[in-house]
């Protein structure tokens, strides 16, 4: 019997999963923290307060969403199969399983694009993703300073094509393409917000890097880029793309953002910000 499967047995399901994201947590950082020391962009100082800020939006970000998420996209399931002739869902059910993985990752790519990008474009969802935004020293725990609201938004953007299409579906049966796509799409997210000085050549054709992503969190010059979050081409195509051998001068928001996790989580709450 495995360590894990004991805890499920005597402990609480939110005890588990406190366990598991403080074991991942540690593996990250043995990961990144000699990574970003040695390759780093920049070493500027970052203060307690706000490491501890992102240490608890790390935690939220990963309980939270997934108990929010859960009865809307069940909704969206059911209205899927009510509103979608049957050809539809019974074609894709017929593919080989790595044929619906490959396509609900594509799909869930084009759907998190438009989600990140309407976040940027729409300015009361702005309010919230500017949370994100608000960091000024990208490093690999900024992946995870992400409002509640902003992060049901933009999963609902990237999950909801799969849910109404029969890619994916309440229950274990259909949970292997979002749960790739959310897997993905966090550990990427972790890499490309790191602060590593690496370019890559033509892979930053093919894949999002930090390159890539440090230019979306500029402050100042050629904001509102690069919203992919591992895929280019979206933007390459949408006409949001840029990414020159330089690196942005600062990354940040210019609007006075809250440092501790209570003022950044009730701030969209109090005013709005401006990009």
């Amino acid at each position: 019997m495995s360590l894990l499967h004991t805890l499920q047995m005597h402990l609480p399901a939110i005890v588990v999963d406190v366990l598991r994201l403080g074991l991942w947590l540690v593996l990250l950082a043995g990961v990144f923290v000699p990574l970003e020391r040695f390759f780093g962009a920049r070493h500027g100082g970052r203060s307690r307060t706000e490491l501890f800020s992102d240490l608890g939006f790390y935690f939220i970000s990963s309980l939270l969403p997934a108990v929010l998420l859960a009865a809307p996209l069940a909704l969206i399931a059911v209205a899927g199969q009510r509103l979608l002739p049957d050809a539809i869902p019974a074609t894709l059910a017929a593919l080989p399983l790595w044929a619906k993985l490959l396509l609900g990752l594509l799909i869930g790519e084009v759907g998190t694009y438009w989600g990140h990008r309407l976040s940027h474009e729409i300015p009361w969802l702005w309010r919230y993703h500017a949370v994100h935004h608000s960091t000024e020293q990208l490093y690999f725990l900024a992946n995870t300073r992400t409002h509640p609201v902003d992060m049901v938004v933009t999963r609902l953007f990237g999950l909801t094509p799969l849910y109404l299409l029969g890619l994916a579906s309440p229950g274990a049966a259909g949970s292997a393409a979002p749960v790739l796509l959310l897997l993905v799409g966090t550990v990427w997210g972790f890499f490309i917000h790191a602060n590593l000085r690496w370019r890559f050549g033509p892979l930053e054709w093919l894949v999002a890097t930090p390159a890539f992503h440090h230019w979306h969190h500029s402050k100042f010059e050629h904001i509102n880029r690069n919203y992919a979050a591992t895929l280019p081409v979206l933007d390459r195509l949408f006409g949001t793309h840029h990414l020159p051998r330089t690196w942005p001068d600062a990354c940040g928001i210019e609007a006075p953002m809250p440092k501790t996790l209570a003022g950044q989580l009730a701030a969209p709450f109090r005013h709005g910000s401006s990009e």
